[in-house]
């Protein structure tokens, strides 16, 4: 097994840091990586918010569930799904091109989103580690304001960087689901209860899997903030339609 696949399959999200900064250095290689990962068209329908004010830390800790480690990361860098630029600079050229839709929406969040795991591998290559923050998307609506986003603009990921602790490092990485479970081959396969069961099943760890799904259901699928991030992601979609 070669060294990038190594990194590939032993990386873990990372949420305690050892108390340095990142090197000017690593992160313009980390920056560089991002930009240079693959995109639609060669569009790069993204900007990279990179969050250096210890104030917007702050806030953003808040906003993003109360996550304290958020506010001691040396690095916070927010993704944004870009439609704007390109349309502005149609529009400065005399193209009349038509308003931004959800479908161009979808596939500049596709670009944010590579453009993030690009920049993730390459924080693991220098010992650098990270955690995606999905509640950028939760509460939307605060985040457009707060980093000042227009129109067409929406914050598609968040990534906090800095060096693991040990005990991050030596802690367990949660085990996948079976790859049959996951690849289907040339087109999508029905899994029925039992199948679906079996795929499940090993996260429920001691308790009755029944038991284990129907807490996990409560606990997230069916929780006040998957539900207001539902929300929060309709009323942003609505400035993607004509």
């Amino acid at each position: 097994m070669n060294e990038t696949i190594r990194q590939l399959y032993d990386r873990k999200s990372t949420r305690a840091f050892e108390n340095r900064p990142i090197p000017a250095e690593a992160k313009e290689v980390i920056l560089q990586a991002a930009v240079m990962a693959p995109t639609a068209g060669c569009q790069q329908l993204y900007t990279i918010l990179d969050i250096t004010d210890q104030g917007i830390k702050d806030q953003l800790v808040k906003s993003c569930d109360n996550q304290p480690f958020i506010a001691s990361a040396p690095m916070v860098l927010i993704f944004c799904a870009d439609c704007r630029k390109w349309y502005e600079a149609f529009k400065a050229a005399g193209c009349e091109p038509r308003n931004p839709g959800v479908g161009d929406l979808l596939l500049a969040v596709s670009d944010a989103n590579i453009a993030a795991q690009n920049a993730v591998t390459a924080a693991e290559s220098l010992g650098i580690g990270s955690c995606y923050i999905g509640d950028v998307m939760e509460n939307a609506e605060i985040h457009q304001r707060m980093l000042h986003l227009p129109r067409y603009v929406f914050p598609a990921a968040m990534l906090v960087f800095g060096y693991p602790t040990q005990q991050q490092k030596e802690r367990v990485k949660p085990q996948r689901a079976a790859m049959r479970h996951v690849v289907h081959e040339n087109a999508y396969r029905e899994m029925d209860a039992g199948e679906l069961a079996e795929m499940l099943s090993y996260k429920a760890v001691q308790r009755p899997y029944q038991e284990w799904l129907q807490a996990f259901c409560d606990r997230k699928y069916n929780s006040d903030f998957s539900r207001e991030m539902t929300r929060s992601v309709a009323v942003y979609l609505g400035q993607f339609e004509d």
